[in-house]
């Protein structure tokens, strides 16, 4: 099973949903820089369930611990565990699913690829052990703030039919004043409200998610395998429910004249969303990221069990109605640990 990812800066997830706890090992990061124990504390915040009423209901504490790699607050140079202990799971709520495969998750193909699965909260691919990855993120992004200027910020721009137009032109200041997570304040309170109606329903809604990376050089990335674009995009796939990703003008530029496409020089065309053929181009990096509907949802669905047999399946248990709102620390994170990792790819280059 694959658990790490990254190159000359590298994380190993551990954990599962159900377990005593989740966490994460940190590799590669230079010694002697400051750990901020009360940021990484106010990221976690920013993504733990129960933060208000149009999340999850389950009400994690999120306190992690730093159990190596740190001394007298300042990384070693050695590998940094974190752990988050798990302390609001309730496991009855998942003892009907033990022959039952939910659709829409990972039950049914990873049962068919390991033979075996632990079925309390979806175990090993559930979401919670995204809360780790919050974690080292936010030491990443300091790390890119102090280092390089680097900032990373990511808002909610669409869920279902409610989309902010033209969202990377606005002013993001106020997206994280509304529980939506969303730049524009009538629109947050609209998404608000049709996300309070479609829990009511006992369904579920998806949307997008949009990621400004402000003050990144040029040159981060390489030109063939490691595309800047593409480890990005390894990254923010493998947080749950990610459908699709583009960079600057995405799909439109396929309806693009390579004369309308290509970003003219001292511009601010920014069509190949600050990565041009795999490298950072100096511009601002711009991609959005598409998730789906959250799987379990309250409503009566039909499901396969272990027999082979289709069964009415009504899922219990504590779920976002729309993830997107504590996502946005995820994707911001996830971006993080690849500009990081490329970043300190690019110094076995410079003399």
């Amino acid at each position: 099973m694959s658990n790490r990812i990254g190159h000359s800066l590298n994380i190993t997830s551990f954990g599962e949903s159900h377990g005593n706890m989740v966490g994460v090992v940190i590799d590669g990061l230079p010694a002697a820089f400051p750990i901020d124990l009360d940021y990484i504390q106010s990221e976690l915040n920013r993504r733990r369930p129960g933060q208000s009423d149009i999340t999850s209901a389950r009400n994690e504490g999120d306190k992690f611990t730093i159990v190596s790699g740190v001394f007298n607050g300042l990384s070693t140079g050695a590998p940094i565990c974190i752990q988050i202990p798990n302390e609001s799971q309730i496991s009855k709520d998942y003892e009907h699913l033990k022959d039952v495969y939910r659709p829409g998750h990972a039950d049914q193909v990873y049962d068919e690829k390991y033979g075996h699965r632990d079925y309390l909260g979806g175990g090993r691919s559930s979401a919670r052990i995204t809360a780790a990855w919050v974690a080292a993120g936010a030491i990443f992004k300091s790390y890119l703030l102090h280092n390089s200027g680097i900032t990373i910020q990511a808002v909610v721009s669409s869920v279902a039919s409610l989309s902010v137009q033209n969202v990377f032109e606005m002013d993001w200041l106020h997206a994280e004043h509304n529980p939506v997570r969303c730049p524009d304040p009538n629109t947050a309170k609209d998404i608000q409200e049709l996300i309070k109606q479609t829990s009511s329903e006992g369904d579920s809604l998806g949307g997008i998610i949009s990621c400004r990376v402000s003050n990144c050089q040029s040159g981060l990335g390489e030109p063939v395998f490691d595309k800047l674009n593409a480890d990005i995009a390894k990254a923010i796939f493998s947080i749950n429910a990610v459908k699709g990703i583009e960079f600057g003008a995405g799909f439109e530029s396929s309806r693009h004249k390579g004369s309308e496409n290509n970003d003219a020089p001292n511009s601010s065309m920014n069509n190949d969303g600050g990565i041009t053929a795999g490298i950072s181009n100096g511009k601002d990096i711009l991609f959005n990221t598409a998730f789906k509907p959250v799987s379990s949802i309250a409503k009566e669905q039909m499901a396969m069990n272990t027999n082979g047999e289709i069964v009415p399946l009504q899922i219990k248990g504590r779920h976002d109605p729309c993830v997107l709102p504590r996502a946005v620390p995820i994707v911001e994170a996830m971006t993080a640990l690849v500009l990081c990792d490329h970043l300190l790819l690019n110094l076995k280059y410079k003399k």
